[in-house]
Parts: structure tokens; C-alpha cells; sequence
């Protein structure tokens, strides 16, 4: 990942709304949400949303599919993933100590289920 696109990805997760989409979109898997529920959820209006979401989309970490006449959102993994990789990339200089800390956050997460690790 380049400056310029981490920059960017972090610009646009530098706002409570939209982080608050983003985790969200993150929490509902590759089904993703539609845009009305997501609005309803974060009570915010539809006009706001829709910038939000254009943002994000911008910065890649979301991606939109028509379903009917719905607009259908989910996180981009892979850009997040990526991201990610890139802030730790030279992290702690190999320092056990903190990296370890950075793997059982990675292991706390719900990316791995309950007896499957």
C-alpha cells in the first residue's frame, strides 16, 4: 500500500460516523448492509449517510452492489487487511514484547471462531 492511499483510508475513518459504518460493515461479513438499514441503525439521514458512504467508498474500504432497488454495502476486506499490514509493517522492531501483543489482538478478534484456532 502507498502513503497516499493509507493516508486516505485513514482520512476517511477519521470520523465517528464513519467509523461507526465502517465497524459495522466489518461486523456484517460479505452479505454486507443496505444502505437503509444502515441508516436506520446509526439513526443518521439518508443525505449524510450517503456522503459517508461515498467516502469510504472512495477510500476503498467499501464496495456497493444493486439488489433490487437497494444499495447493498460491505467492507473490502482486502483494502482493510492491507492497511493494516501497513501500519504494522515495521512494527516493534521485532520487539516480542509488543509484537506478541499485536498477535493476540489479531487472536481476540472474531476472525477465528471458538475451537477452530
Amino acid at each position: 500500500m502507498e502513503l497516499k492511499n493509507a493516508v486516505t483510508a485513514l482520512s476517511a475513518l477519521a470520523h465517528p460516523s464513519r467509523l461507526a459504518v465502517f465497524r459495522m460493515l466489518v461486523q456484517a461479513g460479505h452479505e454486507g448492509i443496505a444502505a437503509g438499514e444502515i441508516a436506520r441503525r446509526l439513526d443518521v439521514p439518508p443525505n449524510t449517510l450517503s456522503s459517508n458512504l461515498t467516502i469510504l467508498t472512495n477510500a476503498d474500504l467499501v464496495e456497493n452492489r444493486r439488489d433490487g432497488r437497494s444499495l447493498i454495502y460491505s467492507a473490502r476486506y482486502e483494502n482493510m487487511a492491507n492497511l493494516l499490514e501497513y501500519l504494522l509493517e515495521d512494527c516493534c522492531d521485532g520487539n516480542p514484547k509488543i509484537c506478541a501483543r499485536m498477535g493476540d489482538m489479531v487472536l481476540r478478534g472474531r476472525c477465528v471462531k471458538e475451537g477452530t484456532a
